[in-house]
Protein backbone atom coordinates (compact mmCIF):
# COMPACT_ATOMS: atom_id res chain seq x y z
CA UNK A 1 0.00 0.00 0.00
CA UNK A 2 1.16 3.23 -0.70
CA UNK A 3 1.19 6.49 1.36
CA UNK A 4 -1.96 8.56 0.84
CA UNK A 5 -0.94 12.30 1.83
CA UNK A 6 1.67 14.45 2.60
CA UNK A 7 2.35 14.94 6.01
CA UNK A 8 4.63 17.59 8.56
CA UNK A 9 7.13 15.07 9.90
CA UNK A 10 9.42 15.21 12.67
CA UNK A 11 11.40 15.21 15.85
CA UNK A 12 11.57 16.79 15.01
CA UNK A 13 10.02 15.51 13.39
CA UNK A 14 11.46 16.88 10.47
CA UNK A 15 8.73 19.18 10.80
CA UNK A 16 8.65 19.41 6.42
CA UNK A 17 6.13 18.80 4.61
CA UNK A 18 7.13 15.77 2.87
CA UNK A 19 6.26 13.55 0.08
CA UNK A 20 4.33 10.16 0.88
CA UNK A 21 6.90 7.29 0.15
CA UNK A 22 6.24 4.14 -0.52
CA UNK A 23 5.60 1.80 1.95
CA UNK A 24 8.29 -0.94 2.78
CA UNK A 25 7.34 -4.53 2.02
CA UNK A 26 5.83 -6.04 4.82
CA UNK A 27 6.54 -9.53 3.63
CA UNK A 28 8.93 -12.27 5.03
CA UNK A 29 12.32 -10.70 6.63
CA UNK A 30 14.00 -9.90 9.87
CA UNK A 31 13.49 -6.86 12.82
CA UNK A 32 16.56 -5.21 11.24
CA UNK A 33 16.34 -5.25 7.91
CA UNK A 34 12.58 -3.62 7.94
CA UNK A 35 13.91 -1.48 10.50
CA UNK A 36 16.39 0.17 7.82
CA UNK A 37 13.81 0.10 5.22
CA UNK A 38 11.40 2.32 7.13
CA UNK A 39 14.06 4.31 8.24
CA UNK A 40 15.86 4.74 4.62
CA UNK A 41 11.75 5.76 3.33
CA UNK A 42 11.53 7.99 5.61
CA UNK A 43 14.99 9.87 4.89
CA UNK A 44 14.50 9.72 1.26
CA UNK A 45 10.62 11.98 1.68
CA UNK A 46 10.78 14.79 0.37
CA UNK A 47 8.33 17.98 -0.47
CA UNK A 48 6.02 17.49 -2.63
CA UNK A 49 5.04 21.06 -3.17
CA UNK A 50 6.79 24.70 -2.11
CA UNK A 51 5.16 25.97 1.63
CA UNK A 52 5.64 28.86 4.07
CA UNK A 53 3.97 28.78 7.45
CA UNK A 54 3.39 30.74 10.48
CA UNK A 55 3.49 29.45 13.77
CA UNK A 56 4.86 29.91 17.27
CA UNK A 57 6.80 28.12 20.28
CA UNK A 58 5.13 28.31 23.54
CA UNK A 59 8.12 27.40 25.69
CA UNK A 60 7.84 26.55 29.79
CA UNK A 61 10.72 26.46 31.87
CA UNK A 62 11.44 24.56 34.87
CA UNK A 63 9.70 27.02 36.93
CA UNK A 64 6.45 26.62 34.85
CA UNK A 65 6.62 30.00 33.14
CA UNK A 66 5.63 30.18 29.56
CA UNK A 67 7.47 31.66 26.88
CA UNK A 68 5.99 32.64 23.07
CA UNK A 69 8.12 33.15 20.12
CA UNK A 70 6.50 34.32 16.55
CA UNK A 71 8.54 31.01 13.76
CA UNK A 72 8.38 30.94 10.43
CA UNK A 73 8.43 27.38 8.95
CA UNK A 74 9.57 26.87 4.86
CA UNK A 75 10.27 24.04 2.87
CA UNK A 76 11.20 23.20 -0.77
CA UNK A 77 13.24 22.01 -3.48
CA UNK A 78 17.03 23.43 -2.81
CA UNK A 79 17.83 24.98 -5.99
CA UNK A 80 18.01 22.56 -9.30
CA UNK A 81 19.67 19.86 -7.52
CA UNK A 82 16.77 16.98 -7.34
CA UNK A 83 18.53 15.02 -4.38
CA UNK A 84 18.25 17.63 -1.72
CA UNK A 85 15.68 19.97 -0.22
CA UNK A 86 16.10 22.69 2.38
CA UNK A 87 13.87 23.18 5.25
CA UNK A 88 14.24 27.08 7.38
CA UNK A 89 13.20 27.55 10.83
CA UNK A 90 13.24 30.89 12.10
CA UNK A 91 11.89 33.09 14.66
CA UNK A 92 10.56 36.16 13.51
CA UNK A 93 10.37 38.41 17.12
CA UNK A 94 13.19 40.60 18.48
CA UNK A 95 15.78 37.99 18.98
CA UNK A 96 16.79 35.91 15.39
CA UNK A 97 17.35 32.32 15.06
CA UNK A 98 17.31 31.36 11.81
CA UNK A 99 18.19 27.36 10.71
CA UNK A 100 18.66 25.92 7.86
CA UNK A 101 18.37 22.61 7.11
CA UNK A 102 19.34 20.77 4.24
CA UNK A 103 18.55 16.90 3.52
CA UNK A 104 19.97 15.05 1.50
CA UNK A 105 19.51 11.42 -0.26
CA UNK A 106 23.04 10.53 -0.65
CA UNK A 107 25.14 12.57 2.36
CA UNK A 108 24.57 13.45 5.56
CA UNK A 109 22.31 16.80 6.09
CA UNK A 110 24.03 19.84 6.68
CA UNK A 111 22.65 22.07 9.49
CA UNK A 112 23.29 26.34 9.20
CA UNK A 113 22.49 28.44 11.99
CA UNK A 114 21.99 32.02 11.90
CA UNK A 115 21.86 34.08 15.24
CA UNK A 116 23.39 37.41 16.04
CA UNK A 117 24.32 38.06 12.74
CA UNK A 118 26.87 35.02 12.55
CA UNK A 119 26.24 32.01 10.39
CA UNK A 120 28.02 29.02 11.78
CA UNK A 121 27.48 25.08 10.23
CA UNK A 122 26.96 22.73 12.94
CA UNK A 123 28.07 19.07 13.04
CA UNK A 124 28.29 16.29 16.02
CA UNK A 125 27.34 17.49 19.42
CA UNK A 126 26.18 20.93 18.06
CA UNK A 127 23.56 19.69 16.24
CA UNK A 128 22.19 18.85 19.78
CA UNK A 129 21.77 22.13 21.22
CA UNK A 130 18.69 23.98 22.07
CA UNK A 131 17.42 25.92 19.11
CA UNK A 132 16.07 29.41 20.18
CA UNK A 133 15.83 28.40 23.96
CA UNK A 134 13.54 25.86 22.89
CA UNK A 135 13.22 21.69 24.20
CA UNK A 136 14.26 21.33 20.21
CA UNK A 137 17.52 20.55 18.93
CA UNK A 138 18.69 20.91 15.08
CA UNK A 139 19.03 17.22 15.22
CA UNK A 140 15.53 16.60 16.00
CA UNK A 141 14.70 18.72 13.34
CA UNK A 142 17.06 16.55 10.65
CA UNK A 143 15.51 13.26 12.12
CA UNK A 144 19.22 12.08 12.56
CA UNK A 145 18.10 9.12 14.24
CA UNK A 146 16.91 7.63 11.21
CA UNK A 147 20.73 7.81 9.76
CA UNK A 148 21.99 5.42 13.05
CA UNK A 149 23.30 1.95 11.75
CA UNK A 150 21.20 0.11 13.65
CA UNK A 151 17.40 0.10 12.77
CA UNK A 152 14.58 -2.37 14.25
CA UNK A 153 10.94 -3.21 13.72
CA UNK A 154 10.12 -3.48 17.24
CA UNK A 155 6.11 -4.43 16.41
CA UNK A 156 3.20 -2.96 14.59
CA UNK A 157 0.09 -2.21 16.76
CA UNK A 158 -3.28 -0.27 16.36
CA UNK A 159 -2.62 2.97 18.34
CA UNK A 160 -6.14 4.98 18.34
CA UNK A 161 -7.44 2.54 15.86
CA UNK A 162 -4.34 3.37 13.60
CA UNK A 163 -1.76 0.92 12.16
CA UNK A 164 1.74 1.25 13.54
CA UNK A 165 5.13 0.44 13.16
CA UNK A 166 6.95 0.65 16.34
CA UNK A 167 10.64 1.64 15.39
CA UNK A 168 13.64 1.24 17.01
CA UNK A 169 16.91 3.12 16.26
CA UNK A 170 19.82 2.77 18.43
CA UNK A 171 23.73 4.55 17.93
CA UNK A 172 26.75 2.51 18.67
CA UNK A 173 28.74 5.24 19.94
CA UNK A 174 26.60 8.32 20.99
CA UNK A 175 28.55 10.54 22.12
CA UNK A 176 28.14 12.56 25.41
CA UNK A 177 25.15 14.88 25.73
CA UNK A 178 23.03 13.02 22.56
CA UNK A 179 20.59 10.14 22.36
CA UNK A 180 21.31 6.20 22.77
CA UNK A 181 18.29 5.09 21.80
CA UNK A 182 14.96 6.40 20.32
CA UNK A 183 12.01 4.59 20.04
CA UNK A 184 9.39 5.93 17.50
CA UNK A 185 5.76 5.32 16.42
CA UNK A 186 5.39 5.58 12.90
CA UNK A 187 1.60 5.73 11.39
CA UNK A 188 1.24 3.58 8.69
CA UNK A 189 -1.50 5.11 6.69
CA UNK A 190 0.28 8.84 6.49
CA UNK A 191 3.87 7.74 6.71
CA UNK A 192 4.34 10.23 9.41
CA UNK A 193 5.93 9.52 13.06
CA UNK A 194 3.97 10.63 15.71
CA UNK A 195 5.71 9.89 18.54
CA UNK A 196 8.91 9.37 19.40
CA UNK A 197 11.22 8.98 22.95
CA UNK A 198 14.98 9.48 23.05
CA UNK A 199 16.94 8.09 25.65
CA UNK A 200 20.28 9.09 27.38
CA UNK A 201 23.61 7.44 27.20
CA UNK A 202 22.62 5.76 30.66
CA UNK A 203 19.51 4.50 28.95
CA UNK A 204 17.08 6.52 30.89
CA UNK A 205 14.17 8.96 29.40
CA UNK A 206 15.13 12.12 28.21
CA UNK A 207 12.95 13.81 25.79
CA UNK A 208 9.23 12.91 24.84
CA UNK A 209 7.74 14.23 21.66
CA UNK A 210 4.53 13.22 20.26
CA UNK A 211 2.44 14.91 17.43
CA UNK A 212 -0.94 16.68 19.58
CA UNK A 213 -3.24 17.66 16.75
CA UNK A 214 -3.38 16.25 13.06
CA UNK A 215 -5.73 17.36 10.80
CA UNK A 216 -6.43 17.32 7.14
CA UNK A 217 -6.62 20.59 5.86
CA UNK A 218 -7.20 21.41 1.72
CA UNK A 219 -7.28 17.28 1.54
CA UNK A 220 -3.63 17.16 2.71
CA UNK A 221 -2.74 15.88 6.15
CA UNK A 222 -1.23 18.69 8.30
CA UNK A 223 0.29 19.29 12.07
CA UNK A 224 -1.58 21.66 14.28
CA UNK A 225 0.75 21.02 17.23
CA UNK A 226 3.50 19.04 18.28
CA UNK A 227 5.14 18.57 21.43
CA UNK A 228 8.06 18.28 23.00
CA UNK A 229 9.24 17.36 26.63
CA UNK A 230 12.70 17.41 28.17
CA UNK A 231 11.59 14.78 31.34
CA UNK A 232 14.70 14.99 32.76
CA UNK A 233 14.90 19.09 32.79
CA UNK A 234 11.37 19.03 33.72
CA UNK A 235 10.58 22.00 30.64
CA UNK A 236 8.28 21.40 27.13
CA UNK A 237 7.79 23.23 24.20
CA UNK A 238 5.00 23.16 21.75
CA UNK A 239 5.20 24.12 18.15
CA UNK A 240 1.98 25.37 16.91
CA UNK A 241 1.14 25.85 13.31
CA UNK A 242 -1.44 28.47 11.85
CA UNK A 243 -2.85 26.35 9.03
CA UNK A 244 -4.75 29.08 7.79
CA UNK A 245 -1.22 31.09 7.15
CA UNK A 246 -0.16 28.47 4.85
CA UNK A 247 1.10 29.16 0.97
Amino acid sequence: MSMKTCLILLVAVALAVAAPAAEPDSGPGDAESQGHEWAQKLCRARPETNLIQAGVLKIRNAQKQWQEIPVRFSAGQAGSEASSWVASYETTGTDHWQLILTHFIDRPNRYQLIHDQATNELAGKATMRAFAGSDFAPGDFGLEFLYWPLQKVLRKEFHDNCASIVLESTHPQPAPGSYSRVVSRIDEDSGGIMEAKTYDLAGRLLKDFRVKDLKKVNGRWQVAMVIMENVQAGTRTQLEFDLKSAE
